[in-house]
């Protein structure tokens, strides 16, 4: 394994979490138009798709390690019975999971500190996701498997036609059509459906799994296994942001909660999905080195990554102080909209390369299968943000500047933590 062979599974990857991003910056782009409720909205939602997501985690970061050890070793059986109880599986969890947040929609939006118009886009936009987006169920667990068969320009190629669909149904769907903001619902539940379609169809002719394949067995406790404490730590993650939208951001104005929508969806949209992509190359390099029982290949690779990553991250961090204001201001027309989303922006440029290196430490441990003592490091320092966040912006006085050094500060902890982890190198022995 070389950096050639890092660069060809990463950038394909990198490009389609990109494009996955993209739906999130699409849709605060598309909604702009239709007022500050209607952008503080998606922006604060997205932290409960977050939520929701991290269910559907439930299954797919099982499947990812466990169908990778399968391909290492040559194990068709079980390549077989990841895909049948996985889909099962994310189909259950799909169904459950969108009915209470339609049922809950009201109740959700007041969580996240949001009122009044801005409250009701919310709910507008989460019971129409309630109703079209089981597709997104599916995604992450085809995702998953395709990356750790090393397809990842298959996952690319998916999220590019994903991508084109929903670019050109959200804005007929939301203004020609009248739909407003429950019409980027639907543009994320059609272009999905389609690219999920299509991924079952291409799964099927390679692993063709038998009918007694789609009967959980033993291999779901398995997945679930691997996949709870990542469930957990993305829960954790998403309600650190709920709980710093309703008592700290939320009360320093609805200029501040679009803010965060724009720099997390539109700034970090952009940046993570590159972290993310050389993350899972690793994740899946390393799964099917550990099946091959090649655990010297493994080290390597994360080894390899390392200062291709911190470069990364370096240059991110000089875009987001550099050229924070001109692409903030690609994604909102009001003044002090634009004010807090640029100091946003330069404040988190300071901890991007410690993202990116998180973000590679975890592609190795997620890919060895060791995700219950990352889940804690996760969990535990997200949710010293809510009261540092507090201190820092209410207490002493700083205004959202002190939510988004707490991010940083809480950041270059969770970093040190996962880099622990990685180097104590438990995880070469584990078996899942």
């Amino acid at each position: 394994m070389d950096l050639r062979h890092l660069v060809t599974l990463a950038v394909p990857a990198a490009i389609s979490m990109l494009l996955n991003n993209a739906f999130r910056v699409i849709d605060q782009y598309a909604v702009q138009h239709l007022g500050v409720d209607a952008s503080a909205a998606i922006g604060s939602t997205t932290f409960v798709l977050i939520s929701v997501l991290a269910f559907f985690y439930l299954v797919s970061s099982g499947a990812g390690p466990l169908f990778a050890r399968a391909t290492g070793g040559n194990d068709r059986s079980l390549q077989q019975r990841v895909v049948g109880n996985t889909l099962m599986g994310s189909l259950g969890l799909g169904i459950l999971i969108w009915t209470l947040v339609g049922i809950g929609s009201a109740d959700i939006a007041s969580w996240v500190g949001l009122s009044g118009n801005a409250s009701t886009e919310a709910v507008a936009y989460l019971s129409a996701l309630a109703i079209y987006g089981l597709p997104l169920a599916f995604a992450p667990t085809l995702d998953a498997i395709f990356i750790a068969q090393g397809r990842t320009t298959l996952v690319m190629a998916l999220q590019a036609i994903a991508t084109l669909l929903n670019i050109v149904l959200n804005p007929w769907l939301i203004y020609e059509c009248g739909m407003g903001i429950e019409g980027a619902a639907l543009a994320t539940g059609i272009s999905r459906g389609v690219v999920v379609v299509i991924a079952l169809v291409l799964l099927f002719r390679d692993v063709r799994p038998e009918r007694t394949d789609f009967i959980f067995d033993d291999t779901i406790i398995r997945v679930l296994k691997v996949g709870w404490p990542v469930c957990c730590g993305t829960l954790a993650y998403s309600g650190v942001y709920w709980a710093l939208l309703s008592w700290v951001i939320g009360p320093l104005g609805t200029s501040v909660v679009a803010a965060l929508g724009v720099g997390f969806n539109a700034l970090e949209g952009f940046t993570w999905p590159i972290y993310w992509g050389f993350s899972m190359a690793v994740a899946s390099l390393v799964g099917r080195q550990l099946g091959a029982g090649d655990k010297d290949g493994a080290v390597r690779t994360y080894r390899l990554a390392f200062p291709v990553m911190s470069g990364i991250g370096l240059t991110a961090g000089m875009v987001f102080w550099f050229a924070g204001e001109t692409l903030s201001g690609f994604f909102t027309k009001d003044p002090e909209v634009l004010v807090q989303a640029t100091l946003y922006a330069q404040i988190l440029a300071w901890s991007q390369v410690f993202v990116a290196l998180e973000a590679l430490s975890e592609g190795v441990l997620e890919g060895a299968g060791e995700t219950k003592p990352l889940m804690f490091w996760s969990v535990g320092i997200n949710l010293v943000r809510v009261p540092l966040g507090w201190w820092f912006a209410l207490l002493l006085g700083m205004g959202p500047a002190g939510v988004w050094w707490a991010i940083t500060v809480t950041t270059v902890i969770k970093c040190a933590g996962k880099w622990y982890l990685v180097l104590r190198r438990r995880w070469l022995d584990l078996a899942i």
